[in-house]
């Protein structure tokens, strides 16, 4: 019986790396839309290019999930589906995938299909990905599977750092004199995903090395013992992400940490600068 593990493209993967037998991996892609232009968020998307689209564009940039008929596409790949979208509460696309999902089990009733709200993005999705990975290649029926998958997931966390805050006003979502005044000073806003999938905002920090320092400090406060991997995605800011794998590998020796490329949606959020911490 075959496996494919499908993420929207928030997930910030594009491969799988050493697939389980049987199991493949795909992307469906959100889109981002600057004005009359339209990005769409696969391996081809030149980030670069859409943020300084949406940073010399006036108004505000917006995003589309993925249709019902570009997951089904993917779910008619196997027998077995392992799907995992952004928050529900950032974008449609999970209830885009349901709606797939009973498209698909109404013409094929016998496939197993089981979509992920992640009620969050990037990095915890990555790692998502990745346990559902291994969870196949460990031979593990789909139910007791998804059982497994879905509790593991339950703990994991996820924590940003904005540097730029352009989209925050063109968006209506902070007045144009509090961004003003956060670029002028240098500050950084510190958050997480809240349990319902919201951003929710923690600190403020003056520079750059003070918010990776609370980042570290907000991951051990919640937990976090050096036992699961970390997953780090920056956009345009690869120095900061390695500054922070450091300081992580320092604080709990023998931690796995990754650092990834944000994704065109996922950089749409953090925006230049900014940095996503899963774990």
């Amino acid at each position: 019986m075959s496996w494919i593990i499908v993420g929207d493209s928030s997930c910030e993967l594009r491969t799988l790396e050493d697939p389980a037998p049987d199991l493949t991996f795909a992307t469906v892609p959100l889109k981002i839309r600057v004005g009359e232009r339209e990005f769409v968020d696969n391996a081809a998307l030149d980030v670069d290019a859409m943020i300084d689209a949406m940073h010399n564009y006036n108004g505000a940039s917006t995003t589309a999930c993925p249709s019902p008929e570009e997951w089904a596409e993917k779910f008619l790949l196997a027998d077995k589906v392992l799907a995992i979208t952004i928050s529900s509460n950032l974008s449609g696309s999970y209830n885009s995938a349901i709606v797939a999902r009973d498209m698909v089990l109404e013409r094929y009733p016998d496939k197993k299909i089981f979509v992920l709200d992640s009620l969050s993005t990037g990095g915890e999705m990555t790692l998502a990905i990745w346990k559902a990975n291994e969870l196949v290649a460990a031979g593990l029926e789909f139910d007791e599977l998804v059982r497994e998958w879905d509790t593991w997931f339950q703990q994991r966390q996820i924590l940003f750092a904005l540097s730029s805050f352009d989209n925050l006003v063109k968006n209506g979502r902070l007045s144009k004199l509090a961004g003003l005044v956060a670029g002028v000073m240098n500050m950084r806003a510190v958050g997480r995903g809240s349990e319902d999938g919201k951003l929710e905002m923690l600190h403020k920090a003056r520079g750059e090395t003070r918010t990776l320092a609370y980042m570290l400090e907000e991951m051990d406060h919640r937990g976090y013992q050096g036992l699961e991997p970390v997953v780090i995605s920056h956009c345009q800011n690869e120095a900061a992400a390695l500054l922070l794998k450091n300081g992580i590998e320092k604080k709990w020796p023998g931690a796995k940490v990754v650092v990834l490329p944000c994704s065109g949606l996922t950089s749409f959020y953090a925006e230049s600068g900014g940095i996503i911490v899963g774990y």
